[in-house]
């Protein structure tokens, strides 16, 4: 004899979609800024000091000019080797990386992952309406996906 169920028609239950997560959502906001007049020296101790490999340069108006990172510190350090040249008395100017290749502050994190997986960047500089607002890193991405709750990614 079959088993009657009492119960009533269950309620349909919408689906929920993730929300699309943008790169504003997960960047970093507070940044260790530079100035390309500051000396190499003081760089490479604000990197120690604050535990980052790099960060952006701005002028006095706040507008990004370049990026500098340990890198372009240590093809410097090998060439002042090789040459037998002192670093330490140059400036951030001579260092940077410039033009600097920015990311939306609107885009997803999907369209970011994107452009990570097509370049060897570790960072980019985050701009929303041509305006510095933070950074963001392929580590930021990564956190940012094993703390969705879905697998519904879109």
């Amino acid at each position: 004899m079959p088993v009657k169920s009492f119960q009533g028609e269950r309620a349909k239950t919408p689906k929920v979609q993730n929300k699309n997560i943008l790169v504003s959502d997960i960047m970093c906001r507070n940044l260790i800024l530079f100035s390309p007049d500051q000396s190499i020296h003081d760089v490479m101790e604000l990197f120690i000091k604050h535990r980052i490999s790099g960060g952006p340069v701005v002028d006095t108006a706040g507008n990004l000019i370049g990026v500098i990172s340990e890198a372009d510190c240590m093809k410097e350090i090998s060439e002042s080797r090789y040459f037998n040249m002192p670093i330490l008395d140059k400036t951030v100017n001579h260092f940077m990386t410039s033009p600097v290749d920015t990311i939306d502050a609107s885009l997803s994190i999907f369209e970011a992952a994107s452009m990570f997986s097509k370049s060897s960047r570790r960072r980019y500089p985050v701009l929303d309406k041509n305006r510095l607002v933070g950074q963001l890193s392929r580590k930021d991405i990564v956190i940012a996906v094993i703390n969705m709750k879905s697998q519904t990614w879109h």
